[in-house]
């Protein structure tokens, strides 16, 4: 009889703990499907985060869009490469994974913000950031930031662009 009412603890716990996490499952689930990794690396980034950023973070994937998995993963790519591992070996696994994905490449503002934001608990330095983005950038994408031109696709013949 006490191994029924045991069993019976065991199964209850469980069930409990599933319908607990499953919006953190299925937000991880998303992401790491679409950029065909381990959900370790998903799952990591939201226990480091802390409770709160954390659940703003599974709500903003569950949103389950195009550009909301993108910025997820521009995001997990700034975690795992500005914040794990600086090495060249970790940056040229991530960029391949967002390239797999067929996710852009490109750290925009918009990464750096969510990641400032979402990544708040770890403090990271928002100019340090700045400075990651511009350096990914030079070195993985064709068209670094080098102004407004460049952000907008707009060449001038002469090579001058107008004062503002």
């Amino acid at each position: 009889m006490i191994w029924l009412i045991l069993a019976t603890l065991a199964v209850v716990f469980l069930i409990g703990f599933r319908i607990v996490n499953s919006d953190s499952r299925r937000a991880s689930q998303a992401l790491t499907k679409r950029l065909n990794i381990e959900p370790v690396y998903v799952e990591s980034m939201i226990s480091q985060m802390g409770k709160t950023p954390g659940g703003e973070f599974v709500s903003y994937l569950l949103h389950n869009t195009e550009a909301h998995i993108g910025n997820a993963a521009g995001v997990l790519l700034i975690y795992q490469t500005f914040i794990v591992d600086e090495s060249e070996e970790s940056l040229l696994f991530w960029h391949s994974v967002l390239g797999k994905a067929r996710l852009p490449a490109e750290l925009t503002h918009k990464h750096v913000r969510l990641a400032l934001s979402f990544l708040r608990e770890l403090e990271p330095d928002a100019d340090e950031l700045a400075a990651y983005r511009l350096r990914y950038n030079g070195r993985f994408t064709a068209i670094a930031d080098a102004g407004p031109a460049a952000n907008g696709n707009v060449f001038y013949m002469d090579g001058v662009s107008p004062k503002h």
